[in-house]
């Protein structure tokens, strides 16, 4: 296992949700249930699907284009989503 990477993917993903709607969905969920730890395991329970589904995805893509493509394709679609977020298209 390599731990750079283990600790780098937490601190990028953990920035990246924080005070994300993901998270407000839980905090609503929680207050409207009275059930934090049913909550909990089903946020847990999400996320982990996600991920898997975003690592195969991506060892997928890894394995047919090069890294600058995938980056390049990411930065265009975020920008993309953003463009159209603002519109409200």
């Amino acid at each position: 296992m390599d731990w750079k990477v283990v600790a780098t993917t937490f601190t990028a993903v953990f920035f990246a949700e924080l005070a994300d709607k993901t998270q407000l969905v839980g905090i609503v969920m929680a207050g409207r249930t009275a059930k934090p730890l049913a909550v909990f395991f089903g946020s847990v329970f999400a996320y982990m699907v996600i991920t898997a589904v975003s690592v195969w995805i991506g060892s997928l893509a890894g394995q047919f284009l090069k890294p600058e493509y995938i980056r390049i394709g990411g930065a265009v679609l975020f920008i993309g989503i953003g463009v159209f977020m603002l519109l409200g298209k």
